[in-house]
């Protein structure tokens, strides 16, 4: 079977990169979609292209409706969406796409340490299956592309 998956969450470790290398090493039948990991390319989108803003509140608003369409668009042709939860930062976006994904009905798998199990609770009870690290949603990933 083959599927769209899309990855959201945390930007500050290669858990990306590991996914897409297990991907094409296993010859997995999965197309990756990906938001914009490069931050600081995120933050500044409106202002490169649109031009200054006097404040903050105008830079960060209209950045996210620009990186919006992305994000969005790619939980709409995703048939799976992984949220990985890191350990940095509240990532109030990853469990906001989180949301969006069962509002959607996507399936949803959520990674995350054991240390934050207390505040992700809903999430992880909303999501299909909950990994403690990318290893596992590899494993998760592969499982669903087998023929049995």
């Amino acid at each position: 079977m083959q599927y769209t998956v899309y990855l959201s969450g945390e930007i500050h470790s290669d858990w990306r990169e590991k996914i897409k290398k297990s991907v094409i090493d296993k010859q997995l039948p999965i197309t990756i979609l990906t938001p914009n990991t490069d931050h600081q390319s995120s933050d500044d989108c409106a202002e490169n292209i649109l031009g200054p803003e006097s404040s903050n509140y105008w830079k960060d608003h209209k950045a996210a409706k620009i990186n919006s369409m992305r994000q969005m668009t790619a939980i709409e042709r995703a048939d799976i969406v992984v949220v990985r939860f890191g350990d940095k930062y509240k990532q109030w976006n990853a469990a906001f796409d989180a949301g969006i994904a069962v509002a959607k009905g996507k399936a949803l798998i959520v990674e995350h340490a054991d240390d934050i199990i207390h505040p992700l609770k809903e999430i992880d009870a909303a999501a299909q299956a909950v990994a403690q690290n990318t290893e596992q949603v590899i494993e998760i990933l592969e499982y669903l592309t087998r023929d049995y």
